[in-house]
């Protein structure tokens, strides 16, 4: 089931609306490909519903962000948040859509998913070069009984400024104290190791291809692409697997009351079931809306969508953003977002 409405999601991408009357609204955004298989699966819906056309391309964090700075979309969609200075600096608000597991993926001739486990440090390791082989007595260490070959290691990383490794490094600058003093946190970093792919779909197709690689993807990704995860060492000491369950545990302690500009991360956080690669996803607007019509359809859409849109989430293994949070967000909308003569555009 999952795996027929993420097909849907994907043609829904450039597909949506072509019944649609060409008098029909377009909303466009861009940014983020982490969430693109939920927000393709709600455009679809939505136009189904609505007849208005959402035209989201799916570029990475940066392009998201640099668009939205340029104002050649109506939203910008982002993994790594802006802190509130940032999002003053250019008159930009943000609030957060949905939640999931980034999640490191393997292709290693008989291992198969949930097989191999990796402890924090270790894929920290691999991810420097201090790792370069699959039997690594580090590895094989916390495996036993598991056959590991004695293949290279490739590493796969992202090629393009990206919210997803903005989420992986933050995770691994709270690991590895040698991650955090030379590579640190960043949407693009000076890799040491590995061959880059753009977008989540070129992680997982590089990984797909090549024996001995590992990657991290968002983890519809990993579904669709019938990818071999890890169980992941958290903060608990615990070796946990990516559902949607242990993605919810992570985000449980989330007080996005107290987030200023809702800047919040999820890396690495408490509990016994938490997987430790947890994030959410943000769109970014205009305060000053100088098309207010049109501002309106984009909060309609994810009003809608926080309304409607669990279900689908949820069928994806993404973790919708609890009704609290989206009467937040709301209420946010109301007093933040203005036409140029200060009124509110969302009542």
């Amino acid at each position: 089931m999952k795996k027929t409405i993420f097909a849907a999601a994907m043609m829904a991408a450039t597909a949506m609306g072509a019944n649609v009357a060409s008098a029909a609204k377009t909303i466009n955004g861009a940014g983020a490909t982490f969430p693109y298989p939920v927000y393709s699966q709600w455009a679809h819906d939505y136009n189904k519903i609505t007849g208005v056309r959402l035209n989201y391309q799916a570029i990475g964090s940066g392009g998201g962000i640099k668009q939205i700075k340029a104002k050649t979309v109506d939203f910008g969609a982002s993994d790594a948040p802006l802190k509130a200075d940032q999002l003053d600096k250019f008159g930009l608000m943000q609030f957060p859509m949905i939640m999931g597991g980034v999640v490191p993926v393997v292709h290693v001739q008989g291992i198969k998913a949930g097989q191999l486990k990796l402890s924090a440090s270790n894929l920290a390791d691999i991810y420097l070069g201090n790792i370069t082989k699959w039997n690594d007595k580090r590895i094989t260490a916390n495996n036993p009984g598991l056959s590991l070959p004695a293949t290279d290691i490739t590493v796969v990383h992202r090629a393009d400024g990206s919210g997803t490794t903005w989420i992986f490094t933050n995770y691994l600058t709270k690991v590895s104290s040698q991650w955090a003093n030379t590579l640190g946190n960043a949407k693009a970093v000076a890799w040491p190791v590995g061959l880059g792919g753009k977008g989540n779909q070129g992680v997982a197709a590089f990984v797909n291809k090549i024996n001995g690689s590992i990657g991290y993807v968002e983890y519809a990704y990993a579904l669709q692409n019938h990818m071999a995860s890890v169980l992941l060492q958290n903060q608990s000491g615990n070796y946990v697997a990516p559902t949607s369950k242990n993605f919810q545990s992570a985000a449980a302690g989330a007080d996005w009351k107290h987030a200023k500009g809702y800047y919040m991360v999820l890396t690495n956080q408490p509990g016994a079931n938490s997987w430790p690669i947890t994030g959410a996803s943000f769109i970014l607007l205009y305060k000053t809306q100088m098309n207010p019509a049109q501002g309106k359809e984009v909060l309609k859409f994810f009003n809608w969508s926080y309304n409607n849109g669990a279900h689908a989430a949820e069928k994806l293994d993404y973790v919708p953003m609890p009704k609290a949070v989206a009467d937040m967000v709301r209420a946010t909308w109301s007093k933040v977002l203005k036409d140029r003569h200060g009124h509110a555009i969302w009542k």
